[in-house]
């Protein structure tokens, strides 16, 4: 396998499981690292660089894991050097900064990668095979709920872009369709400058409703996506990295008693058993793989703007209580 060279830019507690997975990939090298802060106490084998000085070594690819607010000008000077990027979720702070970075990668025709890391989750991979193979009939429904406490290390965005940005693209991606509209109620519940709470709802292209629920309040953590469909619902938890499926059942209960606690048509339930693997490394092996021009799954930079559109659709409907019709 060839060898690619690396940078990271952005050392937080993301970019640290960057630096982890980059010095232990196959066919991957490690140049550097850019941060304010280098603490070589704990990275003593790793040289930490100015951004000039880390180009000037000519990697093949940066990964960008920097605050939000600075992805755009970042980005932009990595691909004006003829450097790919890996981006840290999402792509950037809002629409038109996204394409800024488009149209410097397309004038460069340098390939840009997004890390939307649920994507590479291996529930919601098995998830989305099982849908593609008609497991699920039609699409009724997508629900998730994406909730926790507040993580101290995001300043420069609220929960729809750090989190709902999650759940955006998932609902894109494991139905092939893009929204219709969106309705959203947001509220600031402390005293941050951004939204620390969200719900959601809106309608796809192919008409399936989706249901997103997300803050930054709950003391219980909750990583959940729920998919109702014609034969049943699917059930996957990504914090464990679980999927479940509820099947419709063809009989009734017929002890009403009995029926308000188990439905009137429960079927089989099945918990399915795969291989999970990190998926983090998961991401890293599609995008080392997909530079090297081998068969691999990347979330383009197409896919990642469409996510941003959603996000500002959603805090445009949260501002002004209106349906946003795209």
């Amino acid at each position: 396998m060839s060898t690619l060279k690396v940078g990271l830019v952005g050392l937080g507690i993301m970019g640290r499981n960057h630096a982890r997975v980059l010095s232990h990939l196959d066919g991957v090298e490690l140049l550097g690292i850019v941060d304010p802060v280098k603490p070589t106490d704990l990275y003593p084998s790793i040289n930490f660089f100015e951004l000039n000085e880390l180009l000037a070594k000519k990697p093949d690819y940066c990964v960008i894991s920097a605050p939000t607010g600075f992805h755009k000008d970042i980005a932009n000077q990595i691909l004006d050097a003829g450097v790919n990027c890996l981006i840290e979720k999402p792509v950037s702070l809002d629409l038109d900064s996204a394409f800024e970075i488009k149209k410097i990668a397309d004038k460069n025709s340098l390939v840009v990668g997004v890390g939307h890391i649920e994507r590479y989750n291996s529930a919601v991979k098995q998830l989305r095979q099982r849908l593609m193979n008609g497991d699920l009939g039609n699409i009724y429904q997508i629900s998730t709920r994406r909730q926790g406490p507040f993580p101290s290390r995001i300043s420069d965005v609220g929960v729809v872009r750090d989190l709902g940005t999650h759940d955006i693209d998932l609902t894109m991606w494991l139905t092939n369709s893009k929204f219709k509209s969106v309705s959203a109620h947001a509220t600031k519940r402390s005293e941050r400058e951004f939204e620390d709470l969200v719900s959601v709802t809106g309608r796809l292209k192919n008409e399936v409703i989706v249901n997103m629920l997300v803050n930054w309040l709950s003391p219980l953590k909750e990583r959940n996506l729920l998919v109702t469909g014609e034969k049943g619902a699917f059930v996957v938890d990504t914090l464990s990295s679980n999927l479940t499926y509820f099947s419709n059942g063809n009989f009734q209960v017929t002890q009403s008693e009995l029926s308000h606690f188990v439905g009137v048509s429960q079927g089989d339930v099945i918990s399915y058993a795969f291989e999970k693997p990190e998926p983090l490394l998961v991401e890293h092996q599609n995008f080392r793989d997909h530079l090297l021009g081998k068969q691999s799954e990347i979330v383009t930079l197409e896919e990642g703007i469409e996510t941003v559109r959603v996000s500002d659709m959603i805090l445009e409907s949260a501002r002004t209580e209106s349906d946003i019709k795209f």
